[in-house]
């Protein structure tokens, strides 16, 4: 067994953000040489999360809505009391996860129907990383 790591970098515009990371999941397998396997990838930040889901331009607005809703970000959090202003982003992390593990069949990602990996940012405008780790045959 062979195993390949990279990691990606972000730097959103805004605070909050929804990215198609995909083709650079995709590009790492490839590169990776691996065919048969698995491929990790998870936010190594504590205020974003990766997920798999639709690239749906609704959905999208319909996840800031919903997490805006049970976790605004003007909320009153025991967090911010230590002079951060980000409690939101940690929970809304927690919520949408921290990472995801998709089959590699044949040098591909191997995902159902409208299957897309996603790198969400919850406290952006600062640069972050992404881990993707490869790892079969």
């Amino acid at each position: 067994m062979k195993s390949y790591r990279e990691e990606l970098w972000f730097q959103t515009k805004e605070r909050r953000e929804y990215r198609n990371i995909t083709p650079q999941v995709e590009r790492v397998v490839q590169q990776s040489g691996i065919q048969e396997g698995l491929v990790l990838v998870n936010a190594m930040h504590i205020t974003a999360s990766v997920y798999i889901n639709d690239d749906e331009a609704g959905l999208l607005q319909d996840y800031e809505q919903f997490l805006e809703r049970l976790v605004p970000q003007k909320g009153t959090y025991r967090h911010n009391l230590t002079g951060e202003d980000n409690g939101d982003a940690h929970i809304k992390r927690q919520i949408m996860g921290r990472e995801v593990v998709v089959a590699i069949t044949n040098g591909r990602l191997d995902f159902g129907p409208w299957e897309q990996i996603f790198y969400a940012e919850f406290d952006g405008r600062r640069r972050k990383r992404v881990l993707v780790k490869v790892i079969g045959e």
